[in-house]
């Protein structure tokens, strides 16, 4: 029987990676590289500027735990399995529970902001290095950082909740408080894991020490915790004129006296608005990706293994075109050997660069150091545009005389 092509997730360990160029070991090595990555002209007559491929690495810096450890495994719960798209559509009771455990996990996020990465992209971005920005995070950090940079949310987003019948998306803040009504016990239990102060610290034992296990998707793994009690609100929209089915008949939504789903409900389940494990993603978000490495002469990827196929196809894309690629992650990353195949060993990172550096550490200074060489640059151009003009003005002179 032949290894399958891809597993989700992907739980191979990862090799560590080859540092490109040679001199990148360290982070003066590393900024020269990327800096040669930024300012050589892309070869093909390909466009100049960047589009950025980012991952849970990149959010680490604002409070958010994430998947894998350096050797691409899951690190911080290693019991931690995402749920599947079809577990969550067909199962009432594995419903309960991720709503249950997102409801603990859902204040941590929101109270997350983006950080000095993120930020370095908007620089970047505003010096004219980056046409756009395609992320496998769901935090939303990356539009609120950078709202000037396009920014395709590949994995879609925690913020809203979507129907999977009519496809409507309400608030997530809303569904919060929906929540907080309805389980009543659990709304009291996050008011005591608040003020105890277990869902503030970022240090797992504290967290373990106090009970709770913080998942990277934004959920908090309570052991012991009564999940078959908690209880969720249908799509506010079924309920009120429930859809038909492709049948001809109308699907079934009700709800109980406070405004729970229950059976025998087959429609108004709502959902993360995110793509779930076994969860296509949308057509018009994959053409999208594609267009914007399409679009692009180079790809900087920032934080991510590439363990999700959706993310290391776009890669692959942009190897096909012949663009330079640069990769920052702590640890390995999936098939990157393939990405640097047949590479020039005397390039200086003009063509490849790959590096195991923070990117809260590598990027801000890579930005200072791209506005030093532009102000230095624009400082001869006035220089020469000066000369230049009193020249002119001598030779004025001399007409006059």
């Amino acid at each position: 029987m032949h290894k399958p092509l891809m597993r989700i997730p992907y739980t191979d360990i990862l090799p560590s990676p080859t540092i490109i160029p040679a001199s990148a070991h360290s982070l003066t090595g590393a900024l020269t590289a990327l800096h040669n990555f930024f300012t050589a002209p892309p070869p093909n007559q390909l466009p100049t500027s960047a589009v950025v491929l980012t991952g849970a690495g990149l959010s680490v810096s604002s409070g958010l735990p994430d998947y894998r450890g350096i050797n691409g495994t899951y690190r911080v719960n290693k019991t931690y399995r995402p749920i599947y798209y079809n577990e969550f559509t067909q199962n009432h009771e594995a419903r309960k529970r991720y709503w249950a455990r997102s409801f603990l996990g859902w204040p941590n996020l929101l109270k997350a902001n983006p950080n000095t990465g993120h930020y370095a992209i908007r620089d970047l971005g505003e010096i004219g290095l980056i046409s756009a920005v395609i992320t496998q995070n769901v935090d939303s950090f990356h539009p609120r950082a950078h709202p000037r940079i396009p920014s395709l949310e590949l994995h879609g987003y925690l913020r809203s909740t979507k129907c999977t019948t009519c496809h409507t998306e309400y608030p997530r803040e809303d569904f919060q408080r929906h929540l907080a009504r309805l389980n009543p016990r659990w709304a009291t239990l996050l008011q005591e894991a608040t003020a105890s102060g277990a869902l503030n610290t970022e240090d797992p034992e504290e967290k373990k020490f106090r009970g709770l296990k913080v998942n990277p998707d934004g959920d908090v793994d309570l052991p012991d915790a009564p999940y078959t009690t908690f209880r969720y609100p249908p799509c506010p929209r079924c309920l009120a004129d429930p859809p038909i089915k492709a049948e001809g008949f109308r699907h079934t939504v009700r709800a109980d006296s406070d405004g729970a789903w229950i059976l025998p409900s087959t429609a108004g389940i709502l959902k993360p608005n995110v793509v779930m494990f076994g969860e296509n993603i949308p057509s018009h978000v994959r053409t999208a990706a594609e267009d914007a490495v399409d679009n692009a002469g180079k790809l900087l990827i920032l934080g991510t293994s590439l363990a999700t196929y959706s993310a290391w196809r776009l890669v692959k894309r942009a190897k096909d075109r012949g663009m330079p690629i640069a990769i920052v992650n702590m640890g390995g990353v999936r098939g990157e050997d393939q990405f640097f195949a047949d590479l020039d060993p005397s390039q200086a990172g003009e063509l490849a660069v790959r590096v195991e550096v923070s990117t809260d550490e590598v990027l801000p200074a890579l930005v200072s150091q791209l506005r030093q060489k532009l102000a230095s640059s624009a400082l001869s151009h006035n220089a020469s545009i000066s000369n230049a003009s009193q020249e002119n003005s001598y030779a004025f002179k001399d007409m006059l005389s």
